[in-house]
C-alpha cells in the first residue's frame, strides 16, 4: 500500500456545518451593522475564526475594534456556533461516509483527523464517531491555519508516519496547499476536485476507496 493512513479535514469532508458557521457569523455581523451573506461566507471556507473575522470586517464603515473587542467578537461567534452545534447527532453522518470510514479501517488504513477548528472534538462526539480515529489534529494543537500544513503534519507525527505516507482528503483549495506544502498527496472533493495542486479530484467520499485500492 503506497498509503498506511488517510488525514481528513472535517467540515464539508466528514460533516457540514458551513450553516451553522454562516448562521452565527450573520447574528454577530447583524450586531454591528456589517453586510454579511452567504456568498460572503464562503470566502471563510478553510479559514482560521481569527482571519475570518478579519474578512468580514473588511466590510465594516466605522471605527476600527480594538485587539480587545475583537476577540470578544471572536468569543461570542464561537458560542452561538456551539448552541447551532448542539442540534447535531449521529444522524447528520451520511452512511457513505461511515461506510468507507468502516471499509478503511477493515483494510488496515489509519484514520485520522487534520482540521483547523476549535470545536473538532465536540464535533465528532456529537457525530458519535470520535473512537474510529487514531489520531486528532485541530485548532488546539496548531498556531498556523491552513494553507500551512501545520495541522497535516501534525496528525501525521501523532500516527508515527511520513506525510508520504499519507493521503490528505479536503475539500477547500487552502486545505489542498496545505497538504501539498506539508508533502502529502491529497484527494479533492467539491472546490477543490479540479484545483491545480490537487493530486486526485473525486466525486464522492466513497471514492477514496478506489484511489487508496489503485496506489
Amino acid at each position: 500500500m503506497k498509503y498506511k493512513a488517510i488525514i481528513f479535514d472535517l467540515d464539508g469532508v466528514i460533516c457540514f456545518t458551513d450553516h451553522y458557521h454562516y448562521l452565527a457569523w450573520k447574528k454577530l455581523a447583524d450586531r454591528f451593522n456589517i453586510p454579511f451573506n452567504e456568498e460572503d461566507n464562503n470566502l471563510l471556507r478553510g479559514v482560521s475564526r481569527a482571519e475570518s473575522l478579519e474578512i468580514i470586517l473588511r466590510k465594516h464603515q466605522g471605527e476600527p475594534f480594538s485587539a480587545e473587542q475583537k476577540e470578544k467578537m471572536l468569543e461570542e461567534k464561537n458560542e452561538t456556533y456551539k448552541e447551532y452545534l448542539k442540534q447535531m447527532s449521529p444522524k447528520d453522518l451520511s452512511e457513505e461516509v461511515i461506510f468507507t470510514l468502516l471499509d478503511l479501517l477493515s483494510e488496515g488504513y489509519r484514520i485520522a483527523i487534520g482540521s483547523s477548528s476549535k470545536n473538532t472534538k465536540f464535533i465528532l462526539d456529537r457525530l458519535g464517531i470520535t473512537k474510529l480515529f487514531d489520531a486528532i489534529s485541530d485548532g488546539t494543537n496548531i498556531t498556523r491555519s491552513k494553507p500551512d500544513p501545520e495541522v497535516f503534519l501534525k496528525a501525521a507525527e501523532y500516527l508515527g508516519l511520513e506525510p508520504a505516507e499519507c493521503l490528505v482528503v479536503e475539500d477547500a483549495k487552502a486545505g489542498i496547499d496545505a497538504a501539498k506544502n506539508g508533502g502529502f498527496d491529497s484527494c479533492g472533493l467539491l472546490d477543490a476536485r479540479d484545483y491545480v495542486n490537487t493530486t486526485y479530484g473525486i466525486d464522492s467520499f466513497k471514492q477514496i476507496l478506489d484511489v487508496v485500492h489503485n496506489n
